[in-house]
C-alpha cells in the first residue's frame, strides 16, 4: 500500500477574537479564510497523516481538519494547547493506539560539570501510536526553539553584540531539546525493526545544521565493522529530503523564506525501516513533495503573506508499505 506523510505549520490557529502574542487576534472573517485555506491545502496533500505546528486551539484544529475533503473524519490529537502558547498536533485516517505528550527531558545535561539550566521542552513534544494497515508506527511531532534571539530586559534588542548572545541562548536552548529528543528517539528505535519511527516538524534549523545531526545521528563510516555499523544503523534516522536527492539532482527543497535566503526548517525523518536502500526495510520512501507556491520573497516583493496563509510550506513524503494487499 501507499500513503502520504506530511508536515504543516499552520502559523498560528488560534480561535477568533482570542488575543495571542501579546495584541494580535483574528476577526471571525480571517479565521474563516484561515480554516478554508489550511483545509485547501490539506485537500493538496492529500496525505494521511499529517502532523502539525502552532496549533493554539484543539478545537480550531478539528474545525479547520472538518473543512478538507480528504481528512475528514480524521482523528485528531494535539499536545494540550491551552490558547496561550502554540503547540503540536496530529491527524491520521488510520487509527490511533497511543498518544502521550513529552513535557520533560528524559535526562539531565551537564557541560564541563555544570547542569545546563533547562529541563523541559520549549514546546511539548507529541508521541502518537498509529497502526497502518497491519503495520505499528510511531510518529513524533516537534517544534523546536526558533532562531529568534532571547533579549533580557535592559538589553537594546538593535545592539549588533546583544543580539549575537541573544542568538547563542536561543541556539543553546535548541541544542539541548535536540539532544532530549535524541535520547527519546534512541528508545524507541533500538530494536524495533518491526515497527517504523517518523519524526515531523519544524526543527527551526537547516538539515545539515548541528542540531538536525544530533536528532538523526550520524552514519557510521564505511570502515567501520559490520556489527558496529549494525547498531548505528538501528538508532539512525534519515531526512527524506537526502532520500529525495540520492534520486533526482535537482534541489529545489524549501519550506521558509527569510531576508532573500530560501531554506528548509520543516522535515520529516524516516527509521532504516523506511529507507530504500535497506535490505530488511518494511517500506520506501519514494518521493517528496513541497507545498510553497504560497510563499513571497519580500526582499524582492512589497507584497506579504496574509495573516490567514502560512509563511511555511508544507512537506509531503510518499511512502510504500509492504503491506499484504
Amino acid at each position: 500500500m501507499r500513503l502520504k506523510i506530511g508536515n504543516f505549520n499552520l502559523f498560528n490557529l488560534v480561535l477568533p477574537n482570542v488575543r495571542y502574542h501579546g495584541h494580535r487576534k483574528y476577526s471571525q472573517q480571517d479565521y474563516d479564510k484561515k480554516c478554508d485555506w489550511v483545509a485547501q491545502q490539506l485537500d493538496k496533500m492529500r496525505c494521511s497523516i499529517v502532523a502539525f505546528e502552532e496549533v493554539f486551539h484543539h478545537s480550531a484544529l478539528v474545525e479547520a481538519v472538518e473543512r478538507s475533503q480528504y481528512l475528514r473524519g480524521a482523528e485528531i490529537r494535539t499536545a494540550n494547547p491551552d490558547g496561550d502558547q502554540p503547540a503540536v498536533g496530529l491527524a491520521s485516517l488510520f487509527p490511533i493506539t497511543h498518544t502521550e505528550v513529552i513535557r520533560a527531558f528524559p535526562s539531565t545535561l551537564f557541560v564541563e560539570g555544570t547542569e545546563v539550566p533547562f529541563h523541559n521542552f520549549n514546546r511539548a513534544i507529541l508521541r502518537v501510536e498509529i497502526l497502518v494497515d497491519t503495520i505499528p508506527m510511531t510518529v513524533f511531532v516537534t517544534h523546536l526553539k526558533s532562531k529568534r534571539p532571547i533579549i533580557h530586559e535592559g538589553e537594546d534588542p538593535h545592539d549588533p553584540v546583544q543580539r549575537a548572545k541573544g542568538k547563542a541562548r536561543a541556539l543553546l536552548i535548541r541544542a539541548v531539546e535536540s539532544v532530549a529528543l535524541r535520547e527519546i528517539l534512541v528508545e524507541r528505535l533500538r530494536g524495533r525493526a518491526s515497527s517504523p519511527v517518523v519524526v515531523l516538524g519544524d526543527m527551526n534549523d537547516s538539515a545539515l545544521a548541528v542540531t538536525n545531526d544530533i536528532i538523526s545521528g550520524t552514519p557510521p563510516h564505511r570502515r567501520f565493522d559490520a556489527r558496529v555499523k549494525q547498531k548505528i544503523w538501528d538508532v539512525l534516522l534519515y531526512p527524506v529530503k537526502d532520500i529525495q536527492a540520492r534520486q533526482s539532482t535537482q534541489d529545489v527543497y524549501y519550506t521558509y523564506i527569510h531576508n532573500g535566503y530560501y531554506g528548509a526548517l520543516d522535515h520529516i525523518l524516516v527509521s532504516q525501516e523506511l529507507h530504500p536502500r535497506n535490505p530488511h526495510r518494511l517500506g520506501a520512501v519514494e518521493y517528496v513533495k513541497t507545498y510553497t507556491d504560497h510563499l513571497i520573497d519580500q526582499t524582492l516583493s512589497m507584497d506579504k503573506v496574509p495573516v490567514w496563509k502560512s509563511d511555511h510550506g508544507q512537506v509531503v513524503a510518499s511512502v510504500k508499505l509492504y503491506t499484504p494487499e
